[in-house]
């Protein structure tokens, strides 16, 4: 049962035409954030970059060695779209990527984690062997087909990603239409559509089309009887989350996932008319099947186990920030904060408390994220710490902040009494500085 469902042979148009349309959107990620000034806003300008904790031997490379590294991915891209050395062109890029993601959090989005799994993906499918300048050279490496494991780890990745983000909706914040209306309160400025975004009507639209849209689309567009109407929904879903919230080539992505769910003979119809289509429905099972299978228990037991973490954290994920990363919840609150950090050095019997200037050290953007989040209140503190000691000093750090999520009242974050020079990061479990509250 398993080697028919998994390694029968089916046409691999969709993929191939998917090896397209990837390649060509990592290569505008990766040239639009050197266009855009991403780049230089993230990775450039400031003095130093959140990386994840752990990750602290990634840092960007100096003067433009930032620009070249991404123009290098942008270069990848390309070749991935035609086909070019396809395989070490996708690890290249999927390399060049996991650095970039890894080395900074203060844009962090889960779009760039999936853009990391697919990439992963993307290495490993046989997506370079038709419609490629690696076929034209080597025609030996022709296939027209393909195993249906290669179309179902994708169906299976996207089902996780979009269930797991329907169920993070549902809560207090997003139902009463809190979160919807902030989110709109901030485009009130937009030409045209900006007062529209402001009615209530429009709030609770999203809030339900939200949820619905995320737990259904993926089966919607697996029936074949919904399909077409699914897909037109996705259009409209993936237009409008395009223009209101300016998230780059997610909603393209995501549209030309669809290729996977269309059947195979309108794919090819559509896209690749002149390509043989195949028919044989042949079972190869490969002699690296329970390899294979084991990577596929492992990756998607960790897929589906990742996202629930926080429940097995103290406290709530929406305040700690203690699970939320690598979970698929997006967009579901916002924060501010007002924070300060005082240093103390340690050799003063007075223990006199200096307020710290983060300008002087922070972007914006990073100021925001220390002023709310706690690992980088902590990571703030550790790079201050080094700092002085380079200068032959030792400090405490100390941390006043007050946080509100979801424009409710300020509550006090970290114990203020604790210095967080000193201690450690939990990575798999609470920190205890942190203050827990449930989102009232």
């Amino acid at each position: 049962m398993i080697n028919r469902w998994l390694f029968v042979q089916i046409d691999n148009s969709a993929l191939i035409i998917f090896r397209v349309f990837f390649g060509f959107l990592i290569a505008a990620e990766s040239f639009g954030a050197i266009l855009t000034g991403w780049v230089k806003r993230t990775l450039v300008e400031p003095k130093f970059t959140f990386n994840f904790i752990g990750f602290d031997f990634l840092q960007p490379l100096p003067g433009p060695g930032m620009y070249f590294y991404f123009a290098l991915m942008g270069i990848f891209g390309v070749l991935v779209m035609i086909g070019y050395k396809y395989r070490w062109s996708m690890i290249g890029y999927t390399i060049l990527w996991a650095g970039v993601y890894y080395m900074q959090k203060s844009s962090y989005n889960n779009h760039y984690y999936l853009l990391l799994l697919l990439c992963i993906m993307m290495s490993v499918l046989p997506a370079g062997n038709y419609f490629s300048i690696d076929v034209k050279q080597n025609p030996m490496v022709k296939k027209i087909a393909m195993p249906r494991w290669c179309i179902l780890v994708i169906i299976a990745q996207l089902w996780i990603v979009y269930t797991y983000a329907s169920i993070a909706k549902i809560y207090p914040d997003w139902l009463d239409f809190t979160v919807a209306k902030n989110l709109m309160m901030s485009r009130a400025n937009y030409p045209i559509i900006g007062t529209t975004l402001q009615q209530h009507w429009v709030h609770v639209c999203i809030t339900y089309f939200g949820i619905l849209f995320d737990l259904l689309i993926i089966p919607l567009l697996l029936w074949r009887k919904t399909r077409v109407a699914a897909f037109c929904i996705s259009i409209f879903f993936h237009l409008f989350n395009s223009i209101i919230f300016q998230i780059g080539i997610f909603p393209y992505l995501s549209l030309a996932f669809s290729v996977f769910f269309f059947s195979k003979e309108r794919i090819h119809h559509i896209f690749m008319q002149k390509k043989e289509f195949y028919t044989a429905n042949e079972i190869i099972v490969p002699d690296y099947k329970k390899v294979l299978l084991s990577a596929f228990v492992i990756w998607f037991v960790i897929q589906l186990t990742l996202p629930i973490r926080h429940w097995c954290i103290p406290g709530d994920v929406l305040w700690t920030e203690e699970g939320h990363k690598l979970s698929w919840r997006m967009m579901l609150r916002g924060k501010s904060g007002h924070t300060n950090f005082y240093i103390v050095d340690t050799d003063d019997t007075s223990r006199k408390r200096q307020l710290v200037n983060k300008n002087e050290y922070l972007s914006k953007k990073q100021i925001r994220m220390v002023s709310a989040k706690p690992d980088g209140m902590w990571q703030f503190a550790q790079y201050l710490k080094a700092e002085y000691a380079a200068q032959g000093k030792n400090i405490a750090v100390f941390v006043d902040s007050k946080v509100s999520v979801n424009g409710k009242k300020y509550k006090k974050l970290i114990d203020s009494e604790v210095d967080l020079a000193s201690v450690t990061w939990n990575y798999f479990t609470t920190n205890p500085w942190v203050i827990k509250y449930s989102n009232d």
